[in-house]
């Protein structure tokens, strides 16, 4: 049975956490532009579960109305008490390529010694598609947090721009097998004579996994 906003709305508006859980869940079954409109209260709910849940379903709800739904997001990195909805909102940006909210992002990554909230920044700069967020990239790459910089890795190969080659190339003689792992993803997607003079170094890898994944990224 197909559920009604009048069947929901009384769920979002209820004093019990369970009933807003419930009712921001239920949202998935209406339509799109309906649910847009009344998740937006839930995303400055008082209870960070039911922001958390409210921001995360922003991509794709937030189609409705990007220019809203950036304001929504850029309120939430800015000023939410919980790590977890700020790297939400930060997951929802690349989700939904905000490419304006780079600026935000980036400030974030900087102004955050929380490293789960640099690795969602970093992971969802991939998808965001700004060119722009290299110089940002580059920083990762020196984090001290192996997660980070194995991140910063994949969203440069996916960005897809010839720029990121240089800084990757540096990294084939890196002391984490796991580095070199993605190093050789990345370097497969963006191609090219000095991506492919690289993974003909990585071909040699002592790992296997690393060896074998760039034998078959060699044009």
């Amino acid at each position: 049975m197909s559920i009604t906003p009048a069947e929901v709305q009384p769920l979002l508006t209820s004093e019990n956490l369970g009933d807003r859980l419930k009712g921001v869940n239920l949202l998935r079954q209406l339509d799109p532009a309906i649910a847009f409109k009344l998740i937006q209260p839930l995303v400055t709910d008082t209870n960070e579960r039911v922001r958390y849940a409210a921001v995360s379903q922003l991509d794709p709800l937030g189609r409705q109305d990007p220019e809203l739904a950036l304001s929504l997001l850029r309120d939430r990195m800015q000023n939410d008490t919980e790590i977890d909805v700020k790297a939400a909102a930060a997951d929802v940006v690349g989700g939904l390529q905000l490419t304006q909210a780079y600026d935000d992002l980036k400030e974030l990554y900087h102004q955050t010694s929380d490293w789960l909230l640099q690795l969602s920044i970093i992971a969802t700069l991939g998808e965001l598609g700004e060119p722009k967020a290299i110089e940002l990239l580059e920083d990762a790459l020196k984090s001290d947090n192996g997660l980070v910089r194995i991140s910063a890795i994949s969203s440069l190969g996916e960005l897809g721009s010839v720029e990121a080659v240089p800084l990757l190339v540096k990294l084939t003689t890196d002391e984490d097998w796991q580095v070199r792992h993605r190093l050789v993803q990345a370097l497969g997607k963006l191609g090219g004579e000095q991506a492919q003079e690289a993974l003909k170094t990585l071909a040699e890898d002592p790992t296997e996994q690393v060896a074998k994944e760039a034998k078959e990224n060699i044009a």
